[in-house]
């Protein structure tokens, strides 16, 4: 299901911290399963994914996104141990207004993968921007679209802001 090659090829840029975006971390053919059997989430915010219900074939990709081959393609790529690292893994269905606001990520987390799962995005607003600092965020060095497919992989830093203008829904 994931495209394994295109993660483990991808460029990763060290400014303005370690990150990279895969836009076809999912093999092609398994593009509109995968995004078919996204589970259904009806309230805002980040679920666990214990408390979701989901079909067999989302489970397979849950289930490779904790696997010992991505983990392995992660470590080499930002030069980190992830030996017997916990994984926490949370889905998002909806969006308020306050989730895009600038932050970086918790110290407890030592990398991040965002994987989205729309077939469309029509919005300018709701598109991860990566940012060069925390106070302005039209200051950033790159904008991802939350496309079906897209990945953005991030180290977890001091400085690794991060948000998207505001969007509901």
């Amino acid at each position: 299901m994931l495209n394994l090659e295109a993660i483990r090829t991808a460029k990763v840029s060290s400014n303005p911290y370690p990150f990279c975006v895969i836009t076809n971390s999912i093999q092609e053919d398994s593009l509109s399963n995968v995004g078919s059997f996204f589970p259904t989430i009806s309230h805002p915010g980040s679920i666990p994914m214990e408390s979701v219900n989901y079909e067999p074939i989302f489970g397979q990709l849950l289930a490779q996104l904790e696997g010992d081959e991505f983990r392995q393609i992660i470590e080499e790529k930002f030069d980190i141990d992830l030996h017997e690292k916990p994984t926490m893994v949370t889905l998002r269905g909806l969006m308020r207004k306050k989730d895009g606001r600038i932050h970086t990520d918790s110290k407890t987390k030592l990398i991040t993968v965002l994987l989205y799962f729309n077939d469309e995005w029509n919005s300018s607003d709701g598109q991860l921007r990566v940012l060069n600092n925390g106070q302005d965020l039209d200051n950033y060095v790159a904008e991802i679209p939350p496309l079906l497919g897209t990945m953005v992989i991030f180290k977890v830093t001091d400085n690794c802001w991060h948000g998207h203008t505001p969007l509901e829904g």
